[in-house]
């Protein structure tokens, strides 16, 4: 008698669905603490910028000698309409950072605007077209650097003249080789790959390559370093205005809060450490949320 053995139908393993872009890259951005933190700083900070008429409860730009150099209300002599006190002639302190908060992120995004384009495009140039032309670009860019960048940018707020749009010009200026240097390193990384290979190979011109295979594969690195762009123009822009070289007064600029208050320091300190805390603040949170952004983003920093 023999027996026959049904053998049961091999069933397919289920295969793993691979998780969304969005969702692997906040699993790697949250992971950093300190990011999340830097990324909580700054959201707050953008929507006081954006509510600051809302928010502000005088305007930055009254003032009132009767109450000038009133202290924070937890002081004698300090009062709640005033919460952060007044400045030497009369005027709000919190109002001015809440009017500042919107000031200092418009010169940050639109240095780091400028630099990034420009800087994109002169490292796109320089990766894809080698020699006279290279050597230029990274040679111009090289010596840039070698100047102090703060030096550098009050040499060219003295050429052209003190004022905001001259002080962000001089601070794009000053940042831009960082992104041409990162820009022009990724271009010819990814120009050894493969696929660029093959699209040059079935007749792609230059300007195909550079623009719609190329450079969206190097926005990583310039990403990260726009992010920590943006703190190091709104610290570089508080110095100038600090010098009298940014933007002028009345603005209520975190840089030039401190400068109209430098001569009261030690009668009320007030006046220039709540501006001072407020550019160190959000400098850390944008320091911060680079370093995330670096962590989520270079496939070399992914732990497996």
């Amino acid at each position: 008698m023999t027996t026959e053995i049904m053998e049961a139908p091999a069933v397919a393993a289920p295969t793993a669905t691979p998780p969304h872009p969005l969702r692997e890259f906040w699993s790697y951005f949250s992971a950093n603490h300190g990011a999340v933190a830097g990324l909580v700083v700054i959201v707050v900070v953008v929507l006081v910028a954006l509510l600051a008429d809302v928010l502000a409860p005088h305007s930055p730009y009254i003032t009132d000698t009767t109450i000038a150099l009133k202290p924070p209300f937890w002081q004698e002599g300090g009062s709640l309409a005033y919460p952060l006190g007044t400045d030497p002639i009369g005027r709000d302190i919190l109002s001015r950072m809440i009017y500042g908060a919107r000031l200092s992120l418009l010169i940050g995004i639109v240095v780091v605007t400028i630099s990034i384009i420009i800087g994109t495009v002169l490292g796109l140039v320089a990766g894809f077209f080698r020699g006279l032309t290279e050597i230029f670009i990274m040679r111009l860019m090289d010596i840039v650097l070698t100047l102090p960048s703060l030096l550098l940018a009050i040499v060219i707020v003295a050429v052209l003249g003190p004022g905001l749009m001259n002080a962000m010009l001089a601070v794009a200026l000053v940042i831009l080789p960082h992104y041409v240097r990162l820009a022009r390193a990724a271009v010819i990384t990814e120009t050894s790959k493969d696929y660029v290979t093959a699209a040059r190979v079935s007749g792609a011109s230059t300007m195909r390559l550079m623009f719609k295979e190329v450079l969206p594969n190097c926005t990583a690195p310039l990403i990260v370093q726009a992010s920590l762009g943006i703190s190091t123009a709104i610290l570089d822009a508080a110095a100038l205005g600090f010098l009298g070289l940014g933007a002028q007064p009345p603005s209520p600029e975190w840089g030039t809060m401190l400068a109209d208050a430098r001569e009261f320091v030690l009668r009320a300190w007030w006046v220039v450490t709540f501006p001072g805390l407020a550019i160190l603040i959000t400098v850390l949170a944008f320091n911060l949320l680079g370093d995330g952004l670096r962590d989520a983003l270079d496939p070399k920093l992914k732990r497996s």
